[in-house]
């Protein structure tokens, strides 16, 4: 007797969403479809070179398609599905992305069609068609099938069932408005499976009437995209085989199809996506490389043949020297797969160095994309410096626009020590920062540092082809000026000293600015601890107790402070305190921190503006 459930709450959002037709591109269902039936192959193909007799002689892989009143039928011999697994894949799903899908979905509504194959809800797609969905499928080492129900409304029905052979078909009642947007006849659909399913490894069959007999047509290639001559195949095949093969739905970046001969033979067709996946740094994202050998596929995902740092990079590596029942253990022991791991890094690295080189505007596209994944190659493991850092770009104050560390080493001047640079959230809120002023007046170039993991990636790295790195904010910049307000600090020694008393819980030191020209005060990094930027960022990341060293630098040419000469002459400790305490403030305000008690602060504003 058949059983009725409700879907996941989530999972009925995602349905309507489906079946009212957010998706521009409806045709995308069956390239989803039939790539659960590969995958399904993928799955039985796998666990047969452990253990062959669990095939019972069912051993030609395929994929049938069945087109009659107004019922397309798709139908595979893959690895099947137990009663429970139906119920969690497709029942209730459970699955914490649906809810991000969601989400995602709603922002990007002009721009959905590439969001479903990051998610793997795609078999969801069959109802923007179909207004009836029958699933049944029989698991390989199960006894009875299973057929589960739906139209899409909010519930399903599920039961067992007899089913001799192993395998899913799904079976859709099509709609009958559908025709306005995609007609589903046999021409069609052999035009679908070209554009999106021509290099599934497994034949795609279909009746076909031809003269008004009907005769068993396979509708793809299968031949191996990276076995192909390179000259031979077009741009157009390479974006088609990634789409299909990675479930994205934007044509890569870059592609690298490259062959070695030797001691190691393998070949490697790896693709930069032209996009951040969604969830590239959550800790559901699963990176890795695809392993083949002779064509035949080993594994899914083998994390260990490129750098954490290249997680983004799609693709595949197929060589004769890998063994089909290796293991990962195996694997990592591998001295053919170390090599082959040396070499596409070293491979994909040129690569990028190359587009760097010939088109800086392109690569700033992939930079926009991917430089985190870069900067933390060099942040989490310091060894991959050398390999790295002549990849880096950052804005800066020359042009506004992004440069690489060599060019800015070109263009310093010749009494320049340092690489400067300055920290906040954005290009706009570091040209505001107090500190800068009299570094561009020096007529050095600073670079601007607007991702959190920069200033921590440069304090690994402290210098760059021998010129150290050094903050704005820092307490020491090597400025033309220095040494005459050195000679006013001297003269204002207790001044100071005062307001150092004043503000001893909060700075370690005050001193007279060399940096500044219109601003009155700012806060800038000691000798010992982190910057105000990083006591920010690690706040941010509830990782404290970690502060800032804070000193504090006063403008000597300021109106400001030469009411503060005035009021320290004169013994007027109180007002003293107050303008302390309002410099103090206005530091914090102008480094983008809060007020350490706003209340405190409107009030202290509010009695000095009334005396």
């Amino acid at each position: 007797m058949s059983t009725k459930m409700n879907f996941q709450t989530e999972t009925k959002k995602l349905l309507d969403l489906m079946i009212h037709s957010i998706y521009t591109n409806k045709e995308i269902f069956l390239r989803e479809l039939i790539s659960n039936s590969s995958d399904a192959i993928d799955k039985i193909r796998f666990e047969s070179l452990k253990n062959p007799e669990i095939l019972n002689g069912d051993n030609k892989f395929e994929i049938k398609l069945e087109l009659k009143d107004n019922k397309l039928i798709i139908e595979d011999n893959g690895i099947g599905m137990s009663y429970d697994e139906v119920i969690e894949n497709i029942g209730t799903i459970a699955r914490s992305g649906t809810k991000k899908f969601i989400e995602e979905l709603k922002k990007e509504e002009n721009n959905t069609n590439d969001l479903i194959g990051q998610f793997g809800v795609g078999f969801y797609s069959a109802f923007m068609v179909a207004e009836k969905v029958t699933l049944e499928t029989k698991k390989y080492n199960e006894r009875e099938g299973v057929i589960w129900k739906s139209e899409g409304n909010g519930e399903f029905t599920i039961d067992k069932t007899e089913k001799n052979n192993r395998g899913t078909k799904i079976t859709l009642e099509l709609r009958k408005d559908i025709e306005d947007e995609i007609k589903l006849d046999e021409d069609k659909i052999k035009e679908l499976i070209k554009k999106y399913s021509n290099y599934i490894k497994y034949p795609i069959k279909m009746e076909i009437e031809k003269e008004g007999k009907k005769e068993l047509e396979i509708l793809n290639s299968m031949e191996s995209l990276w076995m192909k001559n390179k000259k031979d195949i077009k741009k157009e095949e390479y974006d088609e085989f990634y789409k299909e093969t990675f479930h994205d739905w934007i044509d890569p970046f870059e592609i690298i199809h490259t062959k070695a001969e030797g001691s190691i033979e393998y070949t490697a067709l790896l693709f930069i996506p032209s996009k951040l996946p969604i969830d590239y740094y959550s800790k559901n994202y699963k990176r890795g490389i695809q392993l083949y050998s002779k064509n035949v596929f080993i594994m899914e995902k083998y994390e260990d043949l490129l750098p954490e740092y290249l997680g983004f990079i799609k693709g595949l590596v197929d060589s004769p020297d890998f063994s089909l029942n290796i293991s990962r253990e195996l694997l990592q022991q591998s001295r053919q797969l170390q090599i082959v791991k040396k070499n596409i890094e070293k491979k994909v690295l040129n690569t990028l160095e190359n587009i760097l080189k010939k088109d800086q505007k392109r690569y700033i596209e992939f930079w926009e994309q991917f430089g985190r994944s870069i900067k933390s190659g060099i942040y989490e493991n310091l060894t991959n410096k050398e390999k790295l850092e002549n990849l880096l770009i950052f804005k800066s104050s020359f042009e506004k626009d992004y440069t690489t560390l060599n060019s800015y080493i070109e263009r310093m001047k010749e009494d320049q020590k340092y690489i400067y640079f300055a920290s906040g959230e954005n290009v706009e809120s570091i040209e505001k920062l107090p500190q800068l002023e009299a570094v561009l007046d020096n007529g050095y170039e600073v670079l601007y540092f607007n991702d959190s993991i920069d200033e921590f990636l440069v304090q690994m790295m402290r210098e760059f082809k021998g010129k150290e790195f050094k903050s704005i904010s820092s307490n020491d910049l090597n400025l033309k000026n220095e040494e005459e307000v050195k000679k006013l600090e001297k003269e204002n020694g207790s001044l100071l000293e005062e307001i150092k008393e004043i503000l001893k819980e909060k700075v370690s030191e005050v001193k007279l600015s060399s940096r500044l020209k219109t601003s009155p005060v700012c806060i800038v990094t000691g000798n010992m601890g982190i910057s105000t930027n990083m006591e920010k960022i690690l706040k941010e990341l509830d990782q404290l107790p970690f502060k800032a060293d804070k000193v504090l630098e006063i403008n000597p040419n300021h109106d400001l402070f030469k009411t503060m000469e005035e009021l320290h002459r004169n013994g007027e400790k109180e007002k003293l305190r107050d303008y302390s305490e309002l410099l103090y403030n206005q530091a914090l305000i102008l480094e983008g921190l809060k007020p350490e008690n706003p209340t405190e602060l409107v009030n202290l504003i509010s009695k000095l503006i009334t005396k």
